[in-house]
């Protein structure tokens, strides 16, 4: 036994299924009921009354001679009683003189009723009750084939999401609107009586479409109806039934008759429904399910396939049935004469035997064949139609004339015909759907969604403050930009991640602090009100992007910019692409800063259209080899020159002609020799130069030649020693040699009387040059951790200015109780192990352990300096247990 709640949906099922179903087929669907009836009928007949009745036409009867019976049959029966037969011999003849009884009556009406009546009497009503059978099977094939039903359940449940989505009621109550507004304008502009708004009612397409519909759409259908407990549990949604389909009748009427009944929502635009939160999530997700659906059933028509060939096999069916239905007409007989060839059993060769149910039989086939005729006629109309009209493409055409849903697209295949049968049953249900179809319903929820969630208050809320006292804004993942972000006049930054449709309207004007851009994977869009905004206040840009394609066009007019930070895939050839034209980039003529993040394989020749200008350069090259590098032997003003991860084996001859060149910056390449620092003695403005994470192995004894270096970064090489000549630049400050093989370093060291920062970390020391403390008295930072020291010389305490001071992994087994007297190193600016730091006095340690004054003569400004190689921590955040738990 089947219980109610799994039969509910099955109904549930058949009843969202008529909105699929033309007139048409909904009368065929009562055809075959009716059908199915009259064959239901006259098997019952056939199983309860049928039967013939018979009845001998020989009248002689011969004696035996031993007093039995005998029977001798003439040859030929009598077709008819002779006149002069007496009376007495007809009742004789009609009683006993048979010598049949009752058995053997019944006995030859069987026979007789298998050897006389013809096929068509006997098994007429099974074969009306099959073809029945099939005909309702094949009726509704197309809405239960397993390719198909599938498109189609997921079809109606769409179409009941779109009905029942308070968005809807929204989107079309605005379009009327709009469209009533226009009209108003262009009758009071216009003033054309020759010309109306719109057509008459009665040949206008609206009033075609409203006599075609006149109810409302989809009140009767089961697919809009809700239950009355459901309406009085929570608030009235608006439903087409009531709502939507209110506002959308109203707004046709509004719109079919501007002058005499205008629309109420004309005065006040704003009295829509608005959606909470939960409505706004499901509306959007129902646009992107509808996109999806939509891909996927007009990749194929195989539901446009499979009605069709219903119909065929239909049309065949009906065509078979009344090709061998009509003949059988004329053998549906009231009497039928019999010759059983049972003489010897009762003596009688010809019976006259009648059929019952020939009259009741004959009429119900007549009334069969005229069903069946009507439903061959509606098949023969339903072909004409599927071959007339074009199926497998639907246009809004109605639709983008009735209101400003002008962008609704045309659909084709399996989603078009369906929205072609739906049509058939309610049009209005189709200008519902095309709701979220269109994209400017979306941008509108879009819109309303980030007015909603993203006002001026949450903004306000999610901007945070750097460190430099800049606000900063940072959105992701957001549809498009909220609206009141352009009332942020006191943002700085602006940092925009995966935003699919970011634009920049005139409002942008109103973000009067606005001085920098971030970009990634988001190709703004910028109108041309906001592009004269942006050239007179955007300084900084940074662009993250895929494909070259991907850069904006509008960036090349920003003529105020004077960072611009490009980070994503360029073209094999070394340029962006003839897609971006970087050729225009001499339209930036106040651009100072230029950072790359790419795969180029050589310099851009268009970054001489902005060499005049141009200060600083980076090139991340993410492992890609730089070929050519001539591009920048016209960049005579750069000062600042930075190619990482570009594979360079040798210092490149084009930094001949940067004479202005002040940093040199070539880490993380293949140099392995440095025989080219000779060659930029010329560079006399350089004071940093940076060759760390390469693969040098011996440093020429030419780097005397830099006389004004103040900083040398020679971390993570293979060198073993250091040239004398090294030491002879009086003007170097801070010297990083971290990751190499030295082995000890000279008492030359001396003569670097400036040095402020030292870091020999990872490598092979075993001992420090006294000279280092007694004559480099500006040192500040000393970083000789990873090394294999034994001891330290006497003579630190001299070193007044140190401040940080890194001896871990080492062999000391004891440190100088003159650490004391290094003021600046209390506070947490020793790093050792644990166990050696307890090797100090008491007093020592103590005084290493406290923390330092605040208005103490070291400063954080002052005795705290940045470095590249020893992290900085402020005194009221360090601990010396915590700096060694977390080996700093």
């Amino acid at each position: 036994m089947f219980s109610l709640s799994e039969l509910a949906p099955m109904n549930h099922h058949q009843s969202r299924s008529k909105l699929l179903k033309p007139w048409w087929e909904v009368f065929m669907d009562y055809l075959v009921v009716l059908m199915l009836m009259t064959s239901v009928l006259a098997c019952t007949e056939q199983l309860s009354r049928d039967r013939v009745v018979c009845i001998p036409l020989d009248t002689l009867v011969t004696a035996n001679t031993s007093g039995n019976v005998g029977l001798t049959p003439s040859s030929k029966p009598p077709t008819q009683v002779p006149h002069n037969i007496s009376p007495e011999f007809h009742s004789t003849a009609r009683g006993r003189r048979t010598h049949l009884v009752y058995q053997q009556y019944v006995y030859i009406s069987q026979v007789c009723y298998h050897e006389a009546l013809p096929l068509c009497s006997r098994f007429f009503p099974y074969m009306a009750l099959l073809q029945s059978l099939v005909l309702v099977a094949s009726g509704s094939f197309w809405l239960h084939f397993p390719h198909t039903s599938a498109r189609i359940e997921h079809f109606l449940a769409i179409l009941a999401k779109c009905c029942e989505s308070p968005w809807t009621s929204q989107a079309l109550s605005h379009a009327a609107q709009q469209e009533n507004i226009q009209g108003k304008e262009v009758v009071v502009e216009g003033r054309r009586p020759t010309q109306p708004l719109l057509p008459s009612s009665s040949s206008s397409p609206l009033g075609t479409r409203t006599r075609h519909s006149s109810t409302d759409s989809g009140t009767d259908s089961p697919l809009l109806k809700r239950s009355d407990s459901a309406s009085t549990a929570a608030p009235p949604s608006p439903c087409p039934s009531r709502l939507s389909c209110n506002s959308s009748m109203s707004s046709l009427s509004s719109v079919q008759f501007p002058s005499s009944k205008p629309s109420l929502m004309v005065d006040s635009p704003r009295q829509v429904i608005s959606l909470d939160k939960s409505d706004g999530e499901q509306a959007r997700a129902l646009f992107e399910r509808v996109r999806k659906f939509r891909s996927h059933c007009e990749c194929s028509d195989v539901i446009y396939k499979v009605y069709s060939a219903q119909t065929i096999f239909k049309l065949l069916m009906v065509t078979l049935i009344v090709s061998y239905t009509i003949p059988l007409l004329s053998s549906f007989t009231f009497t039928h004469t019999c010759h059983p060839e049972q003489q010897a059993l009762v003596g009688y060769t010809t019976f006259e035997c009648i059929h019952v149910l020939s009259s009741l039989m004959h009429k119900l086939l007549v009334a069969y064949l005229t069903l069946l005729g009507l439903y061959g006629l509606l098949n023969f109309y339903t072909l004409g139609w599927i071959l007339h009209s074009s199926l497998r493409q639907y246009s809004f055409h109605l639709l983008k004339e009735l209101c400003s849903l002008g962008d609704v697209p045309d659909l084709r295949n399996d989603l078009a015909f369906l929205l072609h049968m739906l049509d058939q049953y309610d049009p209005l249900l189709a200008q519902r759907l095309s709701v979220f179809l269109s994209p400017v319903s979306e941008s509108r929820l879009l819109e309303e969604n980030l007015e909603r969630h993203w006002g001026e208050e949450k903004l306000r809320a999610v901007t945070s403050v750097d460190a430099e006292g800049c606000s900063r804004l940072q959105l992701v993942a957001l549809p498009r930009l909220p609206p009141a972000l352009f009332t942020l006049s006191q943002l700085q930054v602006l940092k925009l991640e995966l935003i699919t449709d970011a634009r920049f309207t005139a409002q942008v004007s109103n973000m009067t602090s606005l001085r920098e851009l971030h970009l990634y994977h988001c190709t703004a869009a910028v109108d041309p009100s906001a592009l004269a905004t942006f050239q007179e206040r955007l300084e900084i840009l940074h662009l993250t992007f895929t494909q070259a394609s991907e850069i904006p066009t509008w960036i090349l007019s920003l003529r105020g910019l004077h960072e611009l930070h490009l980070s994503g895939r360029l073209s094999s050839d070394g340029g962006v692409g003839r897609s971006w034209a970087l050729g225009s980039l001499r339209q930036l003529r106040h651009l100072r800063v230029l950072v790359i993040r790419g795969m180029l394989q050589r310099i851009p020749g268009e970054l001489s259209e902005v060499a005049g200008s141009l200060v600083r350069l980076e090139i991340y090259n993410e492992g890609t080899r730089l070929l050519v590098l001539t591009g920048l032997k016209r960049m005579v003003d750069l000062t600042e020159l930075l190619l990482q991860d570009c594979q360079l084996e040798r210092l490149p001859s084009a930094l001949l002609a940067l004479t202005n060149l002040r940093t040199l910056d070539l880490q993380h390449n293949n140099l392995r020799t440095l025989e080219e620092l000779l060659s930029l003695a010329h560079l006399r403005r350089l004071s940093c130069l940076r060759l760390a994470f390469n693969r040098v192995l011996v440093l020429p004894a030419s780097v005397g030649v830099l006389r004004g270096l103040e900083l040398l970064d020679l971390s993570n090489n293979q060198l073993q020693s250091l040239p004398p000549s090294l030491f002879t630049l009086r003007h170097l400050r801070r010297l990083l040699l971290a990751g190499n093989l030295l082995e000890e370093l000279s008492a030359d060291v001396k003569s670097l009387q400036l040095l402020t920062e030292l870091d020999l970390s990872g490598n092979r020391l075993e001992r420090l040059p006294s000279s280092l403390f007694s004559s480099c008295l500006e040192l500040r930072i000393l970083n000789v951790a990873h090394n294999s020291l034994s001891l330290l010389p006497r003579g630190i305490a001299a070193l007044s200015q140190l401040c940080r001071l890194d001896l871990r992994s080492n062999s000391l087994e004891e440190l100088p109780a003159e650490l004391g007297c290094c003021s600046g190193l209390h506070g947490g600016g020793l790093l050792v192990e644990d166990w050696l730091f307890l090797s100090l006095p008491p007093h020592v340690r103590d005084f290493l352990s406290q923390s330092c004054p605040p208005s103490g003569a070291y400063a954080e400004g002052h005795s705290r300096p940045e470095s590249d190689s020893f992290p900085y921590f402020s005194p009221t955040q360090w601990s010396f247990s915590s700096a060694l738990e977390s080996q700093i």
